[in-house]
């Protein structure tokens, strides 16, 4: 019974892992190279309008949005909270005013711009995503 109870946790997060790795693997991920984001600033209605942002933090017309430490852009997953989809984007802006930190992102898929909380978003870093290769031990 113990041998069970310890397999478990491991086989299921090793299927997380896996399933992330899955997804990545079936997406053809865009070079961030031509990917336009806002970094070290917060972001403008005029980079907004350029696609470089999704949104404005501003009050009284003043920007009030402080840019968060992350590597803009980069690659990441979306995960929907209600259903745990995982839509694959690459996020163009980081920002947070009143400790609510969000991200602005271009989907990979369908080029739609979205924003999310922070804490929705698996950041996957700069290097493009791939599945690693897998050793079957006999």
């Amino acid at each position: 019974m113990l041998k069970t109870n310890i397999m478990c946790p491991i086989l299921a997060s090793s299927l997380l892992i896996l399933s992330t790795w899955c997804s990545a693997e079936n997406t053809i991920w865009p070079d961030l190279s031509k990917t336009c984001f806002v970094k070290n600033k917060p972001a403008s209605e005029e980079d907004v309008k350029n696609g470089c942002a999704t949104f404005v933090i501003e009050k009284g017309g003043q920007l009030i949005g402080t840019p968060i430490n992350i590597e803009i852009p980069q690659y990441a997953f979306h995960v929907d909270q209600a259903t745990g989809k995982k839509t694959p984007v690459v996020i163009i802006q980081a920002e947070e005013n009143s400790n609510i930190k969000a991200v602005g992102y271009k989907e990979v898929e369908t080029s739609a711009y979205g924003a999310a909380l922070l804490e929705e978003i698996k950041l996957l870093g700069s290097k493009k995503p791939s599945m690693p290769k897998l050793t079957i031990i006999k």
